[in-house]
């Protein structure tokens, strides 16, 4: 019996669409880190494509056999190859992706050297056509931040905060999230870790109050390592502290496209 394919009947209102596709559609794979170990998790995914005008609709299914056919291994590095796979699956001109997951890196406290697993929020986007492809890859980092202020003015210590720090980077394919990671926590009044002895609480809580920031400190160092970084084509850098004696958030952005 044959069955119709009402998806590629003609379309008279001359009106093409710029992304149809699936949204929020949850799914494992394994994610690749920058040594090339492999770490699986479930990243909930956007997908599209353009639709010409003429035609009355895309192939819904086909997207999700993608995933369930392609999506096995994902890296920055190879994330370009999966955009084209579907714009080509698709029969269309460009295609959309986005993957958001947790990723998890097994961090040493700085003094007992005790390990504990720390996640950060990872975002891949992409845009693939014959013409260019563009990736970027967005991390939130939480770090500490200590009130330059509050250690000027009190005489018994300084209020901090947990911060998250937002980074998207437009890159070549050749950065990592962890060169994003280590990058920001460089510029942090302190790192975070999951587990720390009495030792390293002792180290950390002394380092943030020798290194006190500002939230303005704090993007403003970020945005200047990213600009000496040449893999960063551009970004979006969004710093946010969640204020430990105020019920409000302190919070900058600068954005840089390096290549105007």
């Amino acid at each position: 019996m044959t069955i119709e394919d009402v998806q590629n009947r003609p379309d008279a209102r001359n009106m093409p669409i710029n992304k149809v596709g699936i949204k929020d559609i949850r799914h494992p794979f394994v994610f690749v880190d920058k040594n090339g170990h492999e770490q699986a998790t479930v990243g909930t995914f956007n997908m599209s494509v353009n639709l010409p005008h003429h035609q009355k609709g895309t192939h819904m299914s086909r997207f999700v056999a993608l995933l369930n056919e392609d999506c096995q291994q994902i890296s920055l590095q190879n994330f370009s190859v999966l955009l084209e796979a579907m714009t080509h699956k698709l029969e269309a001109d460009v295609g959309y992706i986005s993957a958001e997951f947790l990723y998890f890196i097994n961090k040493s406290a700085p003094m007992t050297g005790v390990k504990s697993l720390l996640d950060y929020q990872i975002k891949l986007a992409g845009q693939w056509s014959k013409e260019e492809t563009r990736i970027n890859i967005t991390v939130v980092i939480p770090v500490t931040s200590l009130c330059p202020c509050s250690k000027k003015i009190a005489d018994y210590g300084a209020h901090n905060q947990r911060s998250h720090i937002t980074v998207s980077v437009a890159t070549n394919g050749d950065l990592f999230a962890e060169d994003i990671i280590t990058l920001v926590e460089q510029q942090a009044s302190s790192e975070l870790f999951s587990l720390l002895k009495r030792l390293d609480e002792k180290h950390v809580t002394e380092l943030a109050y020798d290194n006190p920031k500002f939230v303005e400190d704090v993007v403003r160092d970020v945005a200047n390592a990213l600009n000496k970084e040449s893999k960063v084509l551009s970004y979006v850098l969004e710093a946010e502290n969640f204020e430990s004696i105020h019920n409000h958030s302190a919070y900058a952005v600068i954005e840089n496209n390096k290549s105007t």
